[in-house]
């Protein structure tokens, strides 16, 4: 009899175990969002429109740098109109993207922003951005984007180069999986 409770014993534990670290792979997802927007990590930006007044530093420029991805199930096409653009803190921006619908039906997306070194992510402000919404297309649509941002002036000065990064999902791939 005692071995038998010594395996009910562990039965028990296991299956309690089991539940903590499902619950815990549950809640990895919102504690990482937490943890990204308390701390700036993953080089996350506003995630909707905010309001700055100009005040330009004409004494110093910084490079930014845009790069694009595609999603590998995404049937998009997607690209900054210009690689770079060479900008003084303080003073509003404007740069386009142009995204392609490749499939012959409707779809829609969505541009997860990213911005790189991190510390810069907090300086890089976007007062318009088509990553705020996800966007619709007909098929085979093509439109250019817009991207308003200001970067503060208080950006450390040993950051010269600040690189914008987006990639575009598909969100209908995301959709199938929460309706299941």
């Amino acid at each position: 009899m005692p071995e038998k409770n010594a395996h009910r014993s562990l039965v028990g534990q296991l299956l309690i175990l089991t539940v903590a670290m499902f619950g815990f792979g549950f809640l990895l997802v919102p504690l990482y969002d937490v943890f990204c927007e308390i701390t700036g990590f993953g080089g996350r930006t506003n995630p909707e429109a905010a309001v700055v007044a100009e005040a330009p530093d004409l004494t110093r420029e910084v490079r930014i740098e845009f790069v694009t991805t595609v999603n590998s199930y995404a049937q998009f096409e997607f690209a900054a109109n210009a690689d770079s653009m060479t900008v003084s803190p303080g003073k509003m921006y404007y740069a386009t993207f142009t995204a392609k619908n490749l499939a012959g039906e409707h779809k829609i997306a969505q541009a997860v922003p990213s911005v790189a070194p991190s510390g810069a992510a907090e300086h890089f402000t976007k007062i318009e951005c088509f990553c705020f919404t996800s966007q619709e297309f007909a098929a085979s649509e093509e439109r250019a984007m817009p991207l308003q941002f200001i970067v503060n002036p208080e950006l450390p000065d040993y950051i010269d180069t600040i690189t914008l990064q987006y990639t575009f999902f598909d969100t209908a791939p995301v959709a199938a999986v929460l309706e299941n």
